[in-house]
C-alpha cells in the first residue's frame, strides 16, 4: 500500500509558531503491545557517583499534577500535532518497522508512565532527530535509525523522549519559556516537514525560530536535557536495554555535528540551543559506568533484531543499492531479506525465490529469529506476482502464531482484499481502528476492503452500505492527515447516500454515526493550540 503525501511549502511554515514539543539531539541534515506494568517510583536523587537502584529514581513532582482540563488540553494538542505532522512530513509507514519501533517505545514508556503514548511517528528523513510533544506523540527520523549501531542506541533516543514527557518538561516550565519552546521546537518540526519540499524553506523556518528563542531558552533547555539524559538512562535499564549505549550515541551525534561545521553546512538552531557539550557527554559516560552490562544473550538478541530493522529501513526507504545489499547479505540475514524484497520490486522473482530457499534451509533456531519478517517479505514477493492465495496462506500461518501483531493483520488484510476476501480483511482491520483511532494504514485498508465489496457484491443494498462505509473510512484517514475539508466532503457524500437508503430516517444508526463523525472533524478543524 502506498501513502501519498503532498506537503505544501507555505503550510509547513506556520508550524514554527504553533507546534510545541521537547527534543532529543542534534539534527544533522545532508543535501505504519500493551503497556507493561508501571514500576514503583522512587523520589530520591541520583548522581553518577551513586550505585543505581533497581527502581526508577524520578524527581518528586508532588503539587505539579495536571488538572483534568490540562490533561484534556494536552490530548487535543497531541492530536493536533499528529494530524499536522502526518499532513506535512513524509512518513515511513511500513507495518513491520512500525511494529518493531512501537514495541520498544511502549516498553520504555511503561517504565515511567501509566498512560500509553498517543502515537509513534517515523519520519522518512535522513537527519538525526527525535521529538516528543505534549499529549504523548513521540517521533523519530529514519536517519536516527540508520545512524545507530544497535537497538540499545535507538532505545537511548526513545528513552530520552519518554523522560521529557514523564518529567512534564513542557507543562512545568514558566510561561515565557513555554512560549520560547513552542517556537523553537515548532520550528524544528516545521523544518523537517519543509525539508521534504524545499531545503531553503527549511533553513528559513529554522532561522526564524532561532532568532526568537535563542536568548530565552538556553538554560531551560540544558537543564531539561540533562535531566532527560539521567532519567532516560534509568528507563533503559528498567526496560532491559544497555544504558551505556546513550553516551555512545551522543558521540555519534557530536561527530556528525562537527563534520557539518567543518564543511560549512547549515546548522539548525536546535544544535545551538541544545548543545551536546563535553560536560553532558562526560556526565553520561560516568553515569553509564555505574550500570552492569547486558548479558551476552541479551546483546545477541538485540543485535539480531537491529540487523533486521536497519536493512528493512534501508530498502523500504530506497536508501540502498543492489551492490550494498549483495555485499552485506554475505554475513547479514537482515540484508538478505532486504535483497529478497529488492529483487521482487525489480521483478527478478527467480533471484528472490533462490534467496528464500537459502534462508529456509537455516536451522530452526535461526529461522525463529527471522520470523515473522521472513514470511512477510516472502508474501510480498508472492504479491508482486499476483499469487494472492499463496500470500494469504503464508501470512495466515504467522498470524495464527502472533494474533496480537498489528503488522501481520495489515499485510494479511491487504492480501485477503486482493484475493477477493474483503469481509475477512475487514474483520482483521476493525479492531485496529478501535485500538488506535489515528491508524491511517488501517483506515486506508478498510476503505479498500469496502470498495472491493461494493464492486463485487450482487446486492444493491450491500453495494450502497459498503460505498458509504468506504467514504467514512476515507474521512478518518483524511482527518488524521490534517485534511479537514476533504474529510468533511467525504462525510457529506456518505450522508447524502445514507439518506437514500430504503427505510432511512434521520434517527438511523448509520446517519447518527456520520453526524457524530462530522462533528468530530469540525472540532479538530477549529482547534488551535
Amino acid at each position: 500500500m502506498k501513502f501519498i503525501y503532498r506537503p505544501s511549502t507555505l503550510s509547513v511554515l506556520v508550524l514554527a509558531l504553533l507546534l510545541s514539543s521537547v527534543s532529543y539531539g542534534a539534527s544533522v541534515t545532508p543535501s505504519r503491545l500493551e503497556p507493561l506494568a508501571t514500576p514503583t517510583v522512587s523520589t530520591s536523587a541520583f548522581s553518577p557517583w551513586q550505585q543505581p537502584s533497581d527502581e526508577l529514581d524520578l524527581p518528586n513532582l508532588q503539587g505539579q499534577a495536571l488538572s483534568f482540563a490540562d490533561q484534556y488540553q494536552n490530548k487535543l494538542i497531541g492530536e493536533w500535532s499528529l494530524q499536522n505532522i502526518n499532513g506535512q512530513a513524509k512518513m515511513e509507514h511500513d507495518p513491520w518497522i512500525q511494529e518493531t519501533m512501537k514495541a520498544m517505545t511502549w516498553r520504555l514508556n511503561a517504565q515511567a508512565r501509566q498512560q500509553a503514548p498517543l502515537a509513534l511517528v517515523i519520519i522518512d528523513n535522513p537527519s538525526i532527530n527525535a521529538f516528543a510533544a505534549p499529549g504523548g506523540v513521540i517521533g523519530i527520523n529514519t536517519g536516527t535509525i540508520l545512524a545507530a549501531n544497535s537497538m540499545d542506541e535507538l532505545a537511548s533516543v526513545v528513552a530520552h523522549e519518554v523522560a521529557h514527557i514523564s518529567q512534564r518538561h513542557y507543562e512545568s516550565g514558566a510561561d515565557a519559556r513555554k512560549k520560547a519552546l513552542l517556537m523553537q521546537i515548532g520550528g524544528m518540526l516545521a523544518a523537517i516537514a519543509a525539508s521534504a519540499v524545499d531545503g531553503d524553506a527549511a533553513a528559513a523556518v529554522m532561522m526564524g525560530s532561532q532568532t526568537a528563542t535563542m536568548n530565552s531558552s538556553m538554560a531551560f533547555s540544558r537543564s531539561n536535557e540533562r535531566e532527560a539524559d539521567r532519567v532516560g538512562m534509568q528507563i533503559m535499564t528498567q526496560a532491559g536495554y544497555d544504558p551505556r549505549a546513550m553516551p555512545r550515541f551522543f558521540a555519534t551525534m557530536n561527530q556528525k555535528s562537527q563534520l557539518n561545521q567543518v564543511e560549512n553546512r547549515y546548522l539548525p538552531s536546535f544544535v545551538r540551543s541544545h548543545p551536546l557539550s563535553n560536560e553532558r557527554l562526560s556526565e553520561s559516560q560516568a553515569r553509564a559506568q555505574q550500570y552492569a552490562p547486558l548479558s551476552l544473550t541479551q546483546q545477541q538478541r538485540h543485535q539480531a533484531l537491529f540487523d533486521l530493522l536497519y536493512w528493512r529501513v534501508q530498502v523500504m526507504g530506497q536508501h540502498t543499492s543492489e551492490t550494498a545489499l549483495t555485499t552485506a547479505a554475505v554475513s547479514s540475514p537482515g540484508a538478505k531479506l532486504a535483497l529478497m524484497y529488492w529483487y521482487s520490486q525489480q521483478q527478478r522473482f527467480d533471484d528472490a525465490e533462490q534467496l528464500m530457499e537459502e534462508l529456509s534451509a537455516l536451522p530452526a533456531s535461526q529461522l525463529q529469529i527471522l520470523e515473522p519478517l521472513l514470511s512477510i517479505t516472502y508474501s510480498q514477493v508472492l504479491s508482486e506476482q499476483n499469487k494472492w492465495q499463496r500470500a494469504v496462506e503464508v501470512l495466515s500461518a504467522q498470524q495464527r502464531l502472533y494474533p496480537e501483531r498489528r503488522d501481520l493483520r495489515l499485510y494479511l488484510a491487504e492480501a485477503l482484499t486482493s484475493n477477493n476476501q474483503p469481509l475477512q480483511a475487514q474483520a482483521l482491520l476493525k479492531p485496529l481502528t478501535q485500538e488506535q483511532a489515528s491508524d491511517r494504514y488501517a483506515w486506508q485498508s478498510l476503505q479498500l476492503a469496502n470498495e472491493k465489496l461494493a464492486k463485487t457484491s450482487s446486492s444493491a443494498a450491500i453495494k450502497a452500505i459498503t460505498t458509504i462505509n468506504a467514504l467514512r473510512y476515507r474521512s478518518h484517514d483524511q482527518l488524521w492527515n490534517g485534511r479537514y475539508d476533504s474529510a468533511l466532503t467525504s462525510l457529506t457524500q456518505a450522508k447524502q447516500l445514507a439518506k437514500q437508503l430504503p427505510n432511512s430516517s434521520g434517527r438511523s444508526p448509520l446517519l447518527a454515526s456520520i453526524k457524530k463523525e462530522i462533528s468530530e472533524v469540525k472540532t479538530a478543524q477549529d482547534f488551535k493550540p
